[in-house]
């Protein structure tokens, strides 16, 4: 069994959701007593999450790449940033790093795929949504078609995440607002939804969508796993 080495605590609600998924499918595959070898660097997302909102997104990527750094040198055997917005450094952070980096981007590509989708819809934080490192990745490396929510939509979008979903609040009315943006998502012909955030699985499942449904924390973990017992 391989080490995995977590980047997470951002923000620590839905790292638990990693911890969980991971040694639970671990424990399945193997059965018994048997759990995950894991290495966590566990950051305050309050820095994070400052810097994130004043674009400071060269200490964010010094910060994440002398974390990554710190889990090679405990001896991880591959990476995982346990967030989709700061997979906007992804590529720095496998620059400096010898050991692999296992980009959430790559693993949810892996599912959609199977179920012949084209065009695909993305939620997530406005950073996500609106920046192109993610969507650039799904366009070239993949050639998918990826859409947004209109603009009036992705305000709700991210206040939701980080002003309840980052503090374990789950309310109906979000819900409702997800579900209305994934109507409009499949109206405008979207196939399937990225759940690009990694707290939406705590408000959105595939009974709340009229869409198939790519929970990207749950499809990262169970990678990990696949990638710790190959």
């Amino acid at each position: 069994m391989k080490t995995i080495g977590l980047l997470w605590g951002m923000s620590w609600e839905s790292s638990a959701l990693y911890y969980e998924t991971i040694n639970s499918e671990t424990k399945k595959r193997l059965w018994w007593l048997n759990s995950a070898k894991i290495l966590m660097h566990s950051v305050n997302f309050s820095e994070i999450e400052s810097l994130q909102h004043s674009g400071d997104w060269d200490a964010l990527t010094q910060i994440m790449i002398e974390n990554a750094q710190s889990l090679e040198e405990w001896w991880a055997d591959f990476i995982l940033i346990c967030t989709n917005t700061m997979h906007k450094m992804a590529e720095a952070i496998q620059d400096a790093i010898l050991i692999p980096l296992i980009h959430i981007a790559d693993a949810t590509v892996k599912e959609v795929k199977k179920r012949w989708i084209q065009k695909i819809a993305l939620l997530g934080t406005a950073f996500t949504m609106e920046q192109e490192f993610y969507k650039w990745r799904l366009v070239d490396n993949y050639g998918l078609e990826v859409i947004i929510p209109d603009e009036g939509w992705r305000g709700d979008i991210h206040r939701i995440i980080y002003e309840e979903l980052c503090q374990w609040i789950v309310k109906d009315n979000s819900r409702e607002i997800y579900k209305q943006v994934i109507q409009d998502l499949k109206a405008a012909w979207a196939e399937g939804v990225i759940l690009g955030c990694t707290e939406i699985t705590m408000l959105i499942s595939e009974e709340d969508s009229v869409l198939p449904v790519f929970d990207t924390t749950q499809i990262h973990a169970i990678e990990a796993v696949n990638q710790a017992l190959r």
